[in-house]
């Protein structure tokens, strides 16, 4: 038998042991510097996180800051209420899952027991209001309006009620000083969601889920300010729970004090007149339509002209914020999101959008002066202007003869700015315009900082539209198939058009044109945006961005940061243009179209100047404009299917004034009577311990006339004096 030698498989044996011994002493390193890292290199930091396993966190929230008027009068502040809360993890424990102890608790505090289980549902998008949009994990108010003897029955009788407190806490409160309401500016609170607290986790200001945070309005713009810093108190406990020891404590930073440019006193003024420019208007019968005028929502603005600070700002329908302290309730949040509650939540002054009629004209001037046209120069103004065989009339189909472009302003000429804007559009090429068209009006309109947000320091303002060719070309991109499928030639007004608008919608048409000089057709605009259009005329030009926030106090009152105004750019137009314009519009308020509004005004102390406007909305009712500034104040109001600007806007602009200047109808003053002559510079006074002084304030009280207030109206040239009604709408936009 042969012997094989076993030279050949000795290597081979000797490679896999090696190879293995490499391995024993990789995975050894490996484990080495394994437990190195973590228990030397890291070792204090997982011991910290080890104990923190035995470590209960106990929360006390920050006592929220104040909002205040600029005089120092709270607007939202905060008091002590009983609070009863519910843990949802300790009721998701329970073989019924809570369902007993809710039903003990809701008759202890006399609601219903649906009312208390909606509470502390939790909110998804199959479930409604009221529900829990808060941690799961956090303490679910049910009510913040508990009385001592409801208190007292459930701490008392803990065994019936495990998983409930009932505990004295700082809540929200908005007090409406003076009868004001200031609803869509201040805003409300909600409890933090879950996906917030991870996104603040790594910023200065964590949030911790006992955190409420700002919604909407100035609650919700600063709310990092307002909100401070939790304190939080960590206590070891061993395996059963029981306390051990103080781990650490941070201690709970109050929120600092936001002051505004709101005057409570003005705030109630404004509010009170938009809402009885509302109900006034309801009682004037539309001759369009032969049904009374429905004003169905409105806004006012009250503004610094030099500054751009807000000293009122009121949207109507309105609502009142405390509705969401502690939970908002089914019957209360279906009143405020309903199909017919017309959306009180939204703030008409910087969200509602409408055609702005006549009190667009500034622009098309500026513009036609700027393309050329001499401001002094004659233009025919008839009652009526035909393109093709479209009439485009004058309001209540007026003439005036030929007049300036001051005077087109003065009496409301639409047909003046017809002509203009139809004389661009042939310089542009019309239907074929050129490779680069001019379109001067459309530019300008962009130029005033319309089709763009003013940048107030609110949350969630529109931009409005300029409807020029490039979005004439969005638009008709994105409904050109719809178009298409709903329009028929020689079919309703609707279906014409679709059809027409399917064929030729991206087209810049004559009508466009002209429709736009006058503030009508596509365009929109805000209240926020024309009042800052109107106070940069009148204060030379800048425009200013809208601020309500004046100053950041801190809470002891050591640290006060200012907040200054910030202008986005001036008006496009040169001194003279400017002052001419300046000129015109005192005229509207002398002899125009709003004079029969301003009868008696002290005009050469208190110099006002006002534009009339009466936008149409196809389907409704024309919405009614009141543009109007002193060197002080800008105030511009609308009301939405409320008819003429002067008819029913006017006479409520103008007792906003008299209360803001301290006159009657008569134009005497009294500025004992004055509520803010001049506008409010100063903060308020701060004392040692960091509380604010604020006067007090007491509810606002209309002077009602006792006559008619109405003066007698000096039509044009060559026309008699007229006392005008509502009905009478002659030499009025």
């Amino acid at each position: 038998m042969t012997n094989i030698p076993e030279t050949g498989r000795t290597p081979r044996v000797q490679i896999r042991l090696v190879i293995i011994q490499v391995l024993v002493f990789s995975l050894l390193f490996t484990l080495g510097g394994r437990l190195w890292y973590l228990q030397i290199r890291n070792g204090d930091e997982y011991s910290s996180e080890a104990k923190n396993n035995h470590v209960q966190q106990v929360v006390q929230p920050a006592v929220r800051g104040s909002i205040l008027d600029a005089r120092g009068i709270p607007l939202a502040d905060n008091e002590t209420r009983l609070v009863v809360s519910a843990s949802r993890t300790e009721l998701m424990k329970m073989k019924d899952r809570g369902k007993g102890v809710l039903t003990r608790l809701a008759d202890v505090l006399d609601m219903t027991p649906k009312e208390v289980m909606d509470k502390v549902r939790l909110c998804d998008s199959q479930t409604p209001q009221p529900c829990w949009n808060g941690s799961p994990y956090q303490p679910i108010p049910v009510t913040n309006k508990a009385t001592t003897q409801q208190a007292l029955q459930i701490r008392e009788r803990a065994e019936d009620f495990p998983g409930i407190t009932a505990e004295p806490t700082a809540v929200r409160r908005y007090p409406n000083p003076g009868g004001s309401n200031t609803g869509q500016v201040l805003g409300y609170l909600s409890p933090v969601t879950d996906d917030e607290i991870q996104q603040a986790k790594d910023t200065r200001s964590p949030l911790l889920r006992s955190d409420q945070v700002g919604r909407s309005g100035l609650e919700r713009t600063y709310d990092r300010q307002l909100r401070g810093k939790a304190g939080v108190t960590r206590y070891e406990v061993d395996n059963l729970g029981r306390v051990i020891g103080q781990a650490a404590a941070d201690p709970a930073e109050a929120g600092a004090n936001v002051v505004t440019s709101i005057d409570a006193r003005v705030q109630a003024v404004a509010e009170y007149q938009l809402d009885k420019a509302m109900k006034e208007a309801r009682k004037i019968v539309d001759r369009n339509t032969g049904e009374n005028y429905k004003a169905d929502a409105g806004a006012v603005v009250v503004m610094e002209s030099k500054t751009g600070r807000i000293v009122a700002m009121a949207s109507n329908p309105t609502y009142d914020p405390n509705v969401w302290v502690g939970g908002i309730s089914a019957k209360d949040y279906a009143r405020l999101t309903g199909k017919n509650s017309n959306y009180p939540l939204l703030n008409r002054a910087i969200q509602g959008q409408a055609a702005p009629g006549s009190i667009f004209k500034v622009i098309p001037t500026t513009a036609a002066v700027n393309a050329g046209y001499p401001f002094d120069g004659k233009y025919p103004c008839p009652s009526s202007y035909s393109i093709g065989g479209q009439v485009f009339k004058n309001f209540e189909s007026q003439g005036h003869g030929s007049i300036t472009l001051g005077q087109a302003l003065e009496v409301s000429c639409d047909t003046v700015f017809y002509a203009l804007a139809h004389q661009q559009w042939q310089k542009d090429g019309a239907l074929k315009p050129k490779k680069n068209p001019a379109d001067i009006f459309y530019k300008t309109a962009h130029q005033f900082g319309l089709g763009k947000e003013t940048g107030i320091d609110l949350p969630n303002e529109v931009s409005g539209r300029v409807p020029d060719r490039q979005w004439k070309q969005r638009f008709w991109e994105a409904n050109k198939d719809w178009w298409c499928r709903t329009g028929k030639r020689g079919g309703t007004y609707v279906q014409q058009l679709s059809y027409e608008n399917c064929l030729e919608g991206n087209l810049m048409r004559a009508g466009d044109s002209v429709n736009y000089s006058i503030g009508q057709g596509d365009t929109l605009v805000t209240p926020i945006q024309m009042a800052t259009i109107y106070a940069a005329i009148s204060n030379g030009g800048t425009m200013w961005n809208p601020t309500i926030g004046k100053a950041i106090i801190s809470a002891d009152g050591k640290r006060v940061e200012e907040i200054r105004p910030k202008a986005h750019g001036r008006l496009p137009m040169d001194a003279r243009t400017r002052a001419q314009i300046n000129d015109a519009l005192e005229g509207v308020a002398t002899r125009g179209t709003a004079a029969w509004r301003f009868g008696g005004w002290p005009q050469k102390q208190i110099p006002m100047h006002a534009k009339t406007g009466t936008a149409e909305v196809y389907g409704k009712q024309t919405t009614s404009w009141f543009a109007t500034y002193t060197s002080d104040y800008t105030i511009v109001m609308t009301i939405s299917q409320g008819g003429t600007g002067s008819g029913a806007s006017g006479p409520f602009v103008r007792n906003i004034y008299n209360a803001l200047y301290g006159l009657d109808m008569e134009g005497k003053q009294d500025l004992g009577k004055a509520l803010l002559p001049h506008p409010q510079s100063s903060l308020p006074r701060i004392q040692k311990d960091g509380s604010i002084d604020a006067p007090e304030i007491h509810p606002y009280v209309p002077d009602e006339p006792k006559e008619d207030p109405e003066p007698a109206l000096a039509g044009p040239p060559g026309k008699p004096a007229t006392r005008p009604t509502h009905r009478d709408a002659r030499w009025r936009d």
